[in-house]
């Protein structure tokens, strides 16, 4: 593990595996270096480029100064990229690419940027939602109620709520309750003052090379944004990855970020 320190001097922990053009990893909802898929796309990138993980802030091995703004999470991302060279690919998944995205727009150093799923809203009955999951969020952060807050995260997810319950008691709860206050910040990054539309003039100003990519055995409230990303973002791509979920398997993923990212 090594360290960078953000603008604000929050220290972010890293993991550095492989060679060639750098590539950063940025996770989405409840996931870092130790807990999600980042490792095992690491893994199968390291062989054609140098990849970076990083535990966004608040989650992992990284810190949290308790002042937050979309803002501190981009200068996160211009450190890592910055430690990596000052210019590097970027891999988003899910929330994760929500922040990517505003991040390529703000120009800090991605050279190519991919994103998997980014889970805006297209449609006014998913606004609704989002408001109903972050209203719920919000109080059950305020309230210390952690388990609380991550259940409510699931169950916006299409999680049926009587499973949630279930895997309460399960062993790696502990470790979404952990990082249960960072929800809030994919929550921003999604635009929760916007009720997660997609940023259309926002992403009309990113200016980088972008694939945008869904998973052809994902629900359409998940495949529907990333078409609507492909379609604002400038001379953006879209790709489906047949027989794909949002998990989606990084042996599937891997070939296609590898010939992009060429």
């Amino acid at each position: 593990m090594s360290t960078v320190v953000s603008t604000d001097g929050t220290v972010l922990a890293c993991s550095v595996t492989g060679s060639g053009p750098a590539v950063v990893l940025v996770d989405g909802a409840l996931c870092h270096r130790g807990v999600g898929p980042s490792a095992a796309i690491a893994e199968r990138l390291a062989a054609h480029h140098t990849v970076w993980t990083y535990d966004r802030r608040g989650r992992g091995d990284s810190g949290d100064n308790g002042s937050f703004a979309v803002e501190r999470e981009i200068e996160d991302l211009a450190a890592v990229i910055t430690a990596a060279g000052g210019s590097a690919r970027v891999f988003a998944h899910s929330a994760g690419a929500a922040l990517a995205l505003r991040a390529a727009a703000a120009d800090i150093g991605i050279a190519r940027l991919a994103v998997y799923e980014p889970p805006f809203s297209t449609e006014e009955a998913q606004s609704e939602r989002f408001r109903e999951y972050v209203a719920e969020l919000t109080a059950a952060l305020a309230e210390g109620r952690r388990g609380d807050a991550v259940a409510a995260l699931m169950v916006y997810a299409g999680a049926p709520a009587e499973a949630v319950e279930g895997m309460r008691g399960a062993p790696g709860w502990s470790l979404f309750e952990a990082v249960a206050p960072t929800l809030a910040y994919d929550a921003a990054a999604l635009g929760d003052r916007t009720d997660s539309a997609v940023p259309v003039d926002l992403l009309a100003t990113v200016a980088v090379p972008t694939l945008s990519l869904d998973g052809g055995d994902s629900p359409e409230m998940l495949r529907a944004p990333a078409r609507a990303v492909a379609a604002a973002v400038p001379g953006a791509e879209h790709r489906t990855l047949d027989g794909q979920t949002h998990e989606v398997v990084a042996e599937v993923l891997a070939p296609e970020l590898v010939a992009f990212y060429a």
